[in-house]
């Protein structure tokens, strides 16, 4: 198993960062919320996850070792693979699903795409004895703070990241508030960020 990797960051993309380790770039897929912290030609280190599937080998990057660690914990619930449990993490920090599993919050669940009702309790109920108790919640990650809306933060942040300018990125977030704003109190970041994107490509 590829349990980390450190190098230089070649590239980024919406959902993908490229590390050069030793000379061979290494495709690992990340959250907005880590994407945003890495910079193209900057070291970076990531905890990893290595899934292997008979017709595919997907790297999964973490800003840190909690991360993976909630990200591998997530799966062993039925139905819950690693697109889902990384989508879990781009919605909430480790701490806030660990909150939400400890109080049955439903809605903190339902608002990760791809995650209804029904779907929701059943997590509740696989995950109440897997991931522990919350250490504590990091404001602007979690569903139920009461701070503005988080999003806004991450997404532009993520668009730094991408190498646009503060201007475009404040252009970009304000172009995808409506789409935001009808999706909930907390909207998925990654199909934002993608929204966003091509906001920029069409003014470009």
């Amino acid at each position: 198993m590829i349990a980390s990797v450190r190098g230089q960051v070649a590239a980024l993309a919406p959902t993908t960062a490229v590390i050069d380790v030793g000379g061979v770039g290494m495709a690992v897929q990340c959250t907005p919320d880590t994407l945003a912290r890495l910079r193209v030609g900057e070291e970076a280190v990531l905890a990893t996850s290595l899934v292997v599937r008979e017709d595919s080998l997907t790297l999964y990057g973490f800003a840190d070792d909690d991360e993976r660690q909630v990200f591998e914990l997530l799966q062993t619930a039925s139905g819950v693979g690693p697109r889902l449990a990384q989508a879990m993490l781009a919605v909430h920090a480790p701490d806030a699903l660990r909150a939400a599993v400890a109080t049955g919050d439903e809605k903190a669940l339902i608002a990760v795409p791809g995650i209804g009702k029904r779907g929701a309790q059943k997590l509740l109920l696989e995950l109440k004895d897997r991931l522990g108790a919350p250490v504590g919640v990091p404001a602007g990650r979690s569903g139920g703070a009461a701070v503005p809306p988080p999003w806004r933060d991450q997404l532009h942040t993520a668009l730094i990241g991408l190498g646009y300018s503060a201007r475009e990125a404040d252009e970009a977030v304000t172009a995808v508030a409506p789409q935001a704003e009808a999706e909930g109190a907390v909207p998925a970041v990654g199909p934002l960020l993608k929204a966003a994107l091509r906001t920029l490509n069409r003014t470009r």
